[in-house]
């Protein structure tokens, strides 16, 4: 039997929350990780996005002379960093994605470590970014609110010749700036951290390290960003990059693809297939709408004053009268539901209605299998796996354009004719543990690191207490490694982090991922204007520690096109406060669970969202999953919900024949979209799972054949 560990350790959002690095109890939480709302950018809003972009984006129909400043290409935690630095300055600024919803390349796949920068070479571009990147992390939180643990990191040393290992690491940090590190001995060290493998000796300490979910911290900053001026369009894939002779600028050709299911829905309803009405019709409507209302409003005021209702003083009353009435006449028939404004108002419909007619999740098969090639543009989010369909060619222009493409970076550095660089895709598989296994790890542990590999697979608590096992580093150029099975990869990440610490219980795994790292040709990240075109910036080949370097890359990313020449005033307007999605709880105190229809509101009454939990497991409440969908970001699927507020993230994965969240979800999105529970996308499977099935808490044969794994 192995030692029973008693502690408790912190779970973001349950009896209180993370903010700024640390802990605060729920009994804080007011005025600091829950602020006052009309402070914050993200202001409440009773409308949801348009269909793959945000509200204040232009639509394709944009006149024609219309030019961006800044377009942005890649909406992971580079990009979102660089729109939400950039929106600090009055431009007109594009983001755009090729896959469903930002953060879904490397971004989603990965650690979440906030790096302290203590192994990167020397004068390398890593070295120089990663540490003051860690530094900003901390404020950045307190503005944005995405969740931030300094959890602090471990390298394991076992015998001496390891520990001298970690003096040169240690060498190397302060060599980089990194401040704080220290060497501790085995007595420090578990006291620190009490079920590490008992052959451990010593280890270095960096306390500065953290961790953050690395997808809601890239949704945080693309939230920030658009509230203050950026623009989003999602599904946008680019396809070519031209430089016009007559104006100096890029023009970019992009593809609006949509998903085949949702277009075929759309078709057989005779709905346009880009999700909005066509433009004949919307013109048509705004004319017709015009002409009715003041000539309307106009009538009645003057039968109102012809039958003594209204006795304005004077014929200029009158006119004033007139005008003020027919003006808010328009304006209600413009923008209530079926006007001209933007944004999508609910249904009516009830919720347990729209949950009877809601197709049951996804958890077998391999039609949502992802591909190497997937991977590159947005993994489950692409437009291979969701069989995309092409409903719409845009043109957009801009003086400059940045390239955060990720793995897709070296083909988009083509389309300008520059080849002086290429990605070599290296591949990290994880599997992730209940969080009854969290309490083994506080600090992310590693081993001494490998002479080729470099630091190896880790393990650690994520901000929300589950225990993270992995990441593999399986170069797609070597043979051996790109074709592993997914038994043989299980057995790599369990054995080894089994070696780090020994106590987990591999059958309560509940999920496995993988993500795409864009390790470049160069050996480093890649930071400069193109040799082609100094207008043209590449941020690219950024692998870890990447997400620990991205404030301070967007920084030195602005700094670089004041350079080229871009003029930056300020935008006085800019507010850096975002507020957290998440309420924090304390078990289910307050809370309401039952079957659909028990306890579900009307999507207007927030004291009735706040107690109806949709999704059990995590106890996230209707009132969470309509706070996320009213933001910034365009959401149209249970996986834009997932990652924002864990609906379906929980020890079940969703299970419907246990609480049915992802039904659930699908029906919230479906009234506040305004759509039909078919145009509601679901969760891919398997993905980039390594798992046989979504549902593995029911399978004993695989959670045996995972604890046979982890003792090979």
């Amino acid at each position: 039997m192995p030692p029973k560990f008693d502690r408790k350790l912190n779970q973001h959002g349950v009896k209180g929350a993370y903010y700024g690095g640390h802990w605060v109890d729920i009994e804080d939480c007011a005025g600091t990780y829950q602020p006052d709302s009309s402070k914050c950018s993200s202001c409440p809003t009773r409308t949801t996005c348009p269909r793959s972009q945000s509200r204040n984006a232009s639509s394709s129909s944009a006149p024609p002379n219309s030019i961006y400043d800044v377009i942005i290409i890649g909406a992971g935690c580079i990009g979102t960093s660089i729109a939400r630095e950039l929106s600090r300055y009055n431009l007109h600024t594009l983001l755009v994605e090729s896959a469903d919803d930002v953060s879904q390349g490397a971004t989603k796949g990965n650690s979440g470590i906030v790096h302290a920068g203590y192994d990167d070479k020397p004068g390398s571009v890593r070295a120089k970014f990663c540490w003051p990147g860690n530094q900003m992390f901390p404020q950045l939180d307190k503005e944005l609110r995405f969740g931030y643990q300094k959890n602090g990191s471990l390298v394991l040393a076992t015998n001496t010749k390891e520990l001298e290992v970690l003096d040169d690491l240690l060498a190397r940090g302060k060599i980089n700036g990194v401040q704080n590190l220290r060497i501790l001995d085995k007595n420090e060290l578990f006291e620190m951290e009490p079920a590490l493998n008992p052959d451990c000796i010593g280890a270095l300490y960096a306390p500065d390290a953290g961790n953050v979910i690395p997808y809601e911290f890239a949704i945080a900053l693309a939230e920030n960003a658009v509230d203050n001026g950026v623009e989003l369009r999602i599904r946008r894939e680019v396809t070519a990059i031209a430089k016009r002779e007559e104006d100096g600028c890029f023009e970019v050709d992009m593809r609006h693809w949509e998903p085949k299911e949702y277009v075929d829905v759309r078709k057989k309803m005779g709905k346009s297939i880009d999700g909005t009405e066509t433009k004949e019709i919307s013109l048509l409507a705004l004319v017709m709408r015009l002409c009715i209302s003041f000539p309307a409003s106009i009538a009645v005021m003057e039968g109102l004053i012809k039958f003594g209702l209204l006795e304005p003083s004077s014929k200029d009353d009158t006119k004033m009268v007139m005008t003020i009435v027919a003006f808010i006449s328009t304006a209600l028939v413009l923008f209530l539901p079926g006007g001209g404004g933007k944004g999508r108002r609910g249904s009516s419909s009830a919720l347990k209605d729209i949950v009877a007619k809601c197709p049951p999740p996804v958890g077998t098969g391999d039609d949502g299998k992802v591909s190497l090639k997937d991977m590159f543009q947005g993994g489950s989010g692409s437009k291979n796996v969701q069989h995309g369909v092409t409903v719409a060619l845009e043109k957009v222009k801009a003086r400059y354009v940045i390239n955060c493409a990720g793995s897709y970076s070296d083909q988009i550095a083509r389309m300008i004719g520059d080849d002086s660089f290429y990605i070599k895709p290296r591949l990290g598989d994880y599997i992730l543990l209940n969080r009854n296994q969290g309490h083994l790890a506080h600090s992310t542990i590693f081993p001494c690191p490998d002479p080729v590999l470099g630091k190896g697979v880790l393990v650690q608590q994520t901000l929300w207490g589950n225990l993270i096992l992995g990441p593999t580093a399986r170069d797609m150029h070597n043979e051996e490694t790109r074709d592993m099975s997914n038994e043989s990869i299980q057995e790599y990440i369990l054995s080894k982090c089994k070696k780090l610490c020994p106590y987990f219980d591999a059958k309560e795994a509940i999920h496995g991922f993988c993500g795409a790292r864009s390790k470049s040709s160069r050996g480093d990240w890649i930071i400069e204007p193109s040799s082609k075109d100094a207008n043209f910036i590449h941020v690219a080949g950024i692998d870890s520690p990447g997400l620990a370097g991205s404030p301070a890359i967007s920084v030195y990313v602005v700094e670089l096109l004041q350079k080229a020449g871009l003029k930056m005033p300020l935008n006085v307007n800019f507010n850096p406060n975002r507020a957290p999605i998440i309420t924090p709880k304390v078990g289910l105190r307050g809370l309401k669970m039952g079957p659909p229809g028990k306890n579900d509101s009307d999507g207007k009454d927030e004291a009735a969202m706040a107690k109806n939990v949709i999704c059990k497991c995590e106890k996230v409440t209707e009132l969470e999953v309509v706070r996320a969908l009213r933001r910034s970001l365009p959401i149209d699927s249970t996986q834009g919900i997932r990652k924002r507020t864990r609906a379906g993230m929980g020890h079940c994965q969703g299970d419907a024949e246990n609480y049915d969240c992802e039904c659930r979800v699908r029906a919230i999105i479906s009234r506040e979209n305004g759509v039909s529970v078919d145009e509601v996308g679901g969760r891919p499977w398997p993905a980039t799972s390594t798992l046989t099935q979504r549902w593995i808490y029911k399978d004993e044969a695989q959670k045996e054949g995972l604890e046979k794994r982890m003792n090979n």
